[in-house]
């Protein structure tokens, strides 16, 4: 595997999106009623003071009877940022903030999860294509 990522305009360079299956709900539930049923199922799951948030599946939430008025898709950054890199994130969610796509970024140890509302997935897809070839352009140009 390749070293990690830190320079901003390398990451934008590398950015390499992909719109990855499937439809997630984020939901949260009191630490105490957390089933391995639950956390099994999960994408991702963050303690926090006030409960534990899980991002599931739409099925799951379904299933485990979750508010799903919020179905989002998640664009994978193929760069292999550095947990220590500045800018990716800012970066990313203002391009998206200024196209009016809100995103809730997940930044795990390899790459950083961009997740997005469904109904806008495509759209925010295109807007970090355009990030990823304005960045290789502006690297060419020196």
């Amino acid at each position: 595997m390749t070293d990690p990522v830190r320079d901003r305009h390398s990451m934008l360079s590398g950015l390499t999106p992909v719109l990855s299956e499937g439809i997630y709900v984020f939901c949260s539930v009191p630490r105490q009623d957390t089933s391995e049923t639950l956390i099994k199922d999960a994408l991702c799951v963050f303690k926090e003071e006030e409960g534990t948030t899980l991002v599931v599946s739409l099925q799951s939430a379904r299933a485990h009877g979750f508010d799903t008025d919020m179905p989002m898709r998640r664009i994978v950054l193929g760069v292999y940022s550095a947990l220590d890199g500045v800018g990716l994130t800012a970066s990313v969610a203002t391009a998206l903030a200024e196209e009016g796509i809100p995103c809730n970024v997940i930044a795990a140890f390899h790459h950083d999860h961009v997740f997005v509302p469904e109904q806008l997935a495509e759209k925010a897809l295109s807007v970090l294509h355009d990030v990823q070839q304005r960045a290789e352009v502006n690297a060419a140009n020196g």
